[in-house]
């Protein structure tokens, strides 16, 4: 059957790429087009051989032209198209996530073949960000469909708001905003809607500011992490720094923490952790401080008043043309950490920077352990929770690094 879709010929590193299972053909991979194409539509991709590749979305605006979405040439992309998608995704987390499907992420971009796309579920709000053309365009699809199905497996969903201010939309064309998605049965802010919502995590009550707060509201990514810290803070006495919402520090708490002290350089975000905490009934001790000052001052006064830190910084890197610097910045917490720490100590430590790769941060962590003449006993080595699947053959879903030790 002869396909109706524009062509785009990609060199040979395209095709090995693609074949080896990655779904991003970049502009100068692209040798020859044919036929027209309006941005943000469906092509198809071949090799110089004319082999078929795949099809996805193209946008001559981005550095990534081509993102694909099918490796199956019967495919055709409608309506039933995508509810399968949402149906597989949906599924998925069903049965990885089980009690904890009412808060978690959804649809994971690539991980999930719809490109750009980032679902988040608040209990009875959906918090989305959309950041490719072609997801953008046939979101009156997929946003729907997506409620349709919870639905109808019995779940309440009331809201559904867009997050798409995030800068690198404006890489794709498309205008940065944030608004309620507008759709029969859902409701606004006209209806009283005021972005917050609360949720329930290992045990712990937030507030999530789905408007305001940072990405799409809340950091699920760290869920069973911060479960494994629990486990082992019974009776520690606990830095948590860059502690944002506070979600570590309260988790240390829940775990039966001795003490506990929250540091962020944010006022802001200082004060939501308080929030978090009096919500939840748990006592403990903020700072203000950035915290490569606040390590070094402790340091420098030979403090031992922790005996369990906690290491959960913002990406430091975000290409990798600046990964080197970063290093230099993961390796400087993490050693004045492992300083700070007494024999028997316990540090976790993690990076959420995709650039910042597994063995990159692993040797980050030996220098570091050299530099402050301790050895570690790795307790346990851990990833982003599966909500956030992990696709061998697309480095970038990759990303988050969570690492338990105990200085010996």
């Amino acid at each position: 059957m002869e396909r109706p879709y524009p062509v785009l010929t990609v060199n040979p590193k395209a095709e090995k790429s693609i074949k080896a299972g990655h779904p991003w053909v970049f502009g100068e991979e692209v040798t020859e087009v044919s036929g027209s194409y309006e941005n943000g539509c469906i092509v198809d991709v071949r090799s110089q051989k004319g082999s078929w590749l795949g099809a996805g979305y193209v946008n001559d605006k981005s550095k990534i032209m081509v993102r694909l979405i099918s490796d199956n040439a019967n495919d055709r992309f409608d309506e039933a198209f995508y509810s399968r998608r949402i149906k597989y995704a949906l599924d998925y987390r069903r049965q990885v996530m089980g009690a904890d499907f009412d808060n978690c992420r959804l649809i994971f971009g690539e991980a999930d073949r719809f490109p750009g796309l980032t679902v988040d579920r608040f209990n009875d709000i959906l918090s989305v960000q959309i950041l490719s053309l072609g997801t953008e365009l046939n979101k009156h699809i997929i946003l729907p469909e997506i409620v349709r199905q919870l639905r109808e497996a019995g779940e309440s969903i009331k809201a559904v708001y867009e997050r798409n201010d995030a800068a690198i939309r404006e890489l794709e064309g498309m205008p940065r905003y944030k608004a309620y998605y507008e759709h029969e049965g859902l409701l606004t802010d006209k209806d009283g809607l005021d972005g917050h919502t609360e949720i329930v995590e290992n045990g712990v009550r937030y507030d999530v500011d789905y408007i305001e707060g940072q990405k799409t509201g809340f950091f699920l990514d760290q869920k069973y992490n911060r479960l494994a810290v629990k486990r082992i803070a019974g009776g520690r006495r606990v830095l948590d720094c860059f502690t944002h919402t506070g979600a570590f520090a309260l988790n240390a708490a829940m775990g039966g923490a001795k003490k506990v002290t929250a540091v962020d350089i944010s006022a802001s975000a200082i004060e939501l952790a308080k929030a978090n905490a009096q919500r939840n009934g748990i006592e403990m001790d903020f700072i203000v401080a950035d915290v490569f000052d606040l390590l070094t001052e402790l340091v420098e006064k030979k403090s031992r008043d922790y005996d369990f830190i906690i290491l959960d910084p913002p990406a430091f890197t975000k290409s990798g043309a600046t990964a080197k610097n970063a290093y230099r910045g993961y390796k400087e917490i993490n050693m004045k950490a492992m300083r700070l720490l007494p024999r028997g100590g316990y540090l976790a430590t993690c990076s959420c920077s995709h650039f910042m790769y597994d063995d990159m941060f692993r040797k980050m962590l030996l220098e570091a352990a050299h530099d402050a003449s301790v050895t570690l006993r790795r307790i346990e080595a851990r990833q982003q929770s599966p909500d956030h699947p992990i696709l061998p053959t697309v480095r970038e879903t990759d990303y988050l690094k969570f690492y338990l030790y105990q200085v010996t």
